[in-house]
Parts: C-alpha cells; sequence; structure tokens
C-alpha cells in the first residue's frame, strides 16, 4: 500500500487549474463523494460503471465524507471488482464565505483500478463454458 502526503494551498491549487489544462483537472474518471448527497450504494455502482469503462476510477472526498470514501474502496475491493492503486491524503485551505476566515481541511484521494485477473477471469470463464457445451454436443453427434 502507497500512502504520500502532500500539502497544497487552495488558491495555489486554483491557479494552476485555471493555468492548466481542463481535462486534468476535471477528470473525467473522478467521484467526489459526499456523505449527504448520496446514498453508499451510488456511488459503488456508479465506481463499479466507472472501473469497466475507464479501468480505473479516482474516489476523493473532503472532511467528514472520508470514511464513506473508504468504506466505499473497501467494500469494492472485498468484492473483487477493483484493485487499490494509489491513496493521497492532503490538507486544503478553504475560506468561509461568511468571515472570510480559513479553514484547512482533509482530503483523501483513492485511486482504485480493475482488477488484473478480472480479464483471465473472463476468459476463463468462456473456456469452461465451451467445455461444458462440448460433451453435450458430442452426445448429439453419437445419437444422429
Amino acid at each position: 500500500m502507497e500512502t504520500i502526503v502532500v500539502t497544497e494551498n487552495l488558491e495555489e491549487s486554483m491557479k494552476k487549474s485555471s493555468l492548466g489544462n481542463a481535462t486534468e483537472t476535471q477528470k473525467k474518471n473522478r467521484i467526489q463523494v459526499s456523505n449527504s448527497k448520496k446514498p453508499l450504494f451510488f456511488y459503488i455502482n456508479l465506481a463499479k460503471r466507472y472501473i469497466k469503462q475507464y479501468n480505473d476510477v479516482e474516489l476523493s472526498a473532503l472532511g467528514m465524507a472520508i470514511p464513506s470514501v473508504v468504506t466505499i474502496a473497501e467494500i469494492l475491493k472485498k468484492n473483487g471488482v477493483a484493485t487499490q492503486k494509489k491513496i493521497l491524503t492532503s490538507t486544503v485551505d478553504m475560506k468561509w464565505e461568511t468571515n472570510g476566515r480559513t479553514v484547512q481541511k482533509a482530503k483523501i484521494e483513492i485511486v482504485l483500478g480493475k482488477p488484473e485477473d478480472s480479464d483471465n477471469q473472463a476468459a476463463a470463464t468462456a473456456v469452461a463454458a465451451a467445455a461444458a457445451a462440448t460433451p453435450a454436443e458430442e452426445n448429439a453427434d453419437k445419437k444422429e
């Protein structure tokens, strides 16, 4: 398991994102998890779809939503849907709009990928299905 700790200032990252390529900052396979907007299984099913479509998915969350991201990742790993590629933790500076005060928030990003044996497993299933069909076809030929 690889853990990297990064501290970045939100204003600096905003400058980078405005200067950088838009596709880098808004990844197609990124899911930003909230612990209040959607149920847990919504994110699990969405992550499964992203893994099938893009071969990996990046789950990210701030503050109190971090345990939800960890739970989602562990469920996907336990079910054999994904393997863990990378975990990044950091803190980001957030400004409250009401009083202009700066607060640091914890951030986590977990990158999950398609298991390496998933292609082999699909091929093995196809071979097993073909092998199961072969004896029935041989018996049909003998009857004729």
